[in-house]
């Protein structure tokens, strides 16, 4: 409303400022062709002046737009087939959407020439595709894709080791991904693929290099990091413990190893049978020391009383140990072989029989019946042979058992016949 009013004054004014100057500066227009003259006020031919030009002006207008009508019906055509490119573009990502991926295909692929992003429409048409099962029709529509845009290299690569990585082609994925990261380093999507591929193809140093720039991105969480890097490294001790031929590989993989993962009781003892194979069962006698010292875990101690370095030194440290933990049967057991390799056999039976009192165990009695028989106790070695069976017996799984000499000829021969 205060526009108005404002509108309305401003109007009166310059109408009365108008009316001023015409009184004010009087004049006349004299026009003559001829025998011809046309005379007027100086204010009205100015007016008319004024619209003479306006309407010259839409004329000339006109006309130029009459001398080029293709030209005009080609942009009201490009304009038209572009809405209607749209329209089906929708549809086809709808389709694609729920799931319907021939009719997305089609929408998409009948789109694309029109639409004003042929890009989205060939990547779109070619994951419909590759839902179908027809890859090689997947292929083409990414190559399309590649040449509809300029610069599309990284969302045709990505899309691409997608489909290779749903397909289980995973060798070509990772040539992709690596191609990619070189020219994107640190690329969120590209990383999570990366991840995909190296799990899959069981590249545990691929892995284990890779993992520390998922966490840098926030791409994973520090539970998964530490799962991701436990398992890299897990595998690739094993590998190098299976394979001796190297065992500063190994030894380096311990140094790059992340400060939490040498804790880890799984790794340590992974990392001692390497160094044993390696035959440096010093250094991985130190590391048991050491690991022990800081946690103590049955594992360890069982993995220390099998090593071959200095028998009569490592009976003195496990016994001091044993002053700590006097009932405690792993290490026990440990003593009595350590003792067996002191030839202290009278100590070693002591320890071993400690050992079965605190926890009955399967290989206590095998190492007791071992000791009896080469001591030449038969009577005592076949005893705990005995038991050493029946405890093994019991950690065996419950499965039916015949149970007399005719159930189990009648058994037999009915699996004769079936066969």
């Amino acid at each position: 409303m205060r526009k108005l009013i404002l509108l309305v004054v401003l109007g009166l004014a310059l109408g009365a400022l108008f009316g001023q100057l015409m009184m004010s500066v009087p004049g006349y227009w004299l026009v003559r062709v001829g025998d011809t003259s046309f005379q007027t006020s100086f204010w009205f031919g100015l007016v008319l002046l004024l619209a003479a030009f306006i309407v010259l002006h839409f004329v000339l207008r006109l006309l130029m737009r009459m001398t080029r009508p293709v030209s005009r019906f080609k942009v009201w055509n490009s304009r038209s087939r572009n809405r209607t490119a749209m329209r089906r573009t929708v549809r086809g990502l709808v389709a694609l959407a729920e799931g319907r991926w021939k009719r997305a295909e089609k929408s998409l692929v009948k789109a694309a020439d029109d639409s004003s992003t042929p890009l989205v429409n060939y990547l779109s048409a070619a994951l419909a595709a590759h839902y179908q099962g027809r890859y090689e029709q997947a292929d083409t529509l990414l190559k399309r894709a590649h040449l509809s845009t300029e610069g599309a290299d990284t969302a045709v690569g990505m899309m691409q080791a997608q489909l290779m990585l749903d397909r289980q082609q995973y060798e070509e994925a990772l040539a992709i991904l690596t191609r990619l990261d070189r020219h994107l380093p640190n690329h969120p999507q590209v990383l999570k693929q990366l991840k995909q591929a190296y799990i899959s193809l069981s590249d545990w140093d691929g892995l284990r290099r890779l993992t520390p720039r998922l966490g840098a991105q926030q791409l994973i969480s520090r539970e998964e990091r530490e799962q991701l890097e436990l398992q890299a490294y897990r595998e690739l001790i094993s590998q190098e413990a299976r394979q001796p031929g190297d065992i500063e590989r190994v030894r380096n993989l311990w140094a790059d190893m992340p400060d939490h993962l040498r804790t880890n009781v799984e790794l340590i003892v992974l990392y001692a049978e390497a160094l044993v194979r390696g035959n440096e069962q010093g250094i991985a006698e130190r590391l048991l020391r050491h690991s022990l010292k800081e946690q103590w875990d049955n594992r360890l101690v069982l993995r220390y009383g099998l090593l071959e370095v200095d028998a009569a030194r490592q009976l003195v440290v496990a016994e001091k140990w044993l002053q700590e933990r006097p009932n405690d049967p792993d290490l026990l057991l440990t003593l009595g072989r350590l003792s067996l390799r002191n030839a202290y056999w009278g100590k070693a039976q002591e320890y071993f029989e400690a050992s079965q009192r605190q926890r009955p165990s399967g290989v206590v009695c095998a190492e007791l019946a071992r000791l009896y028989a080469n001591l030449g106790e038969h009577n005592k070695s076949q005893l705990y042979y005995r038991q050493s069976v029946e405890l093994l017996d019991k950690s065996l799984p419950s499965l039916p058992q015949p149970t007399e000499p005719e159930d189990t000829l009648a058994r037999s021969n009915g699996t004769r016949q079936a066969s």
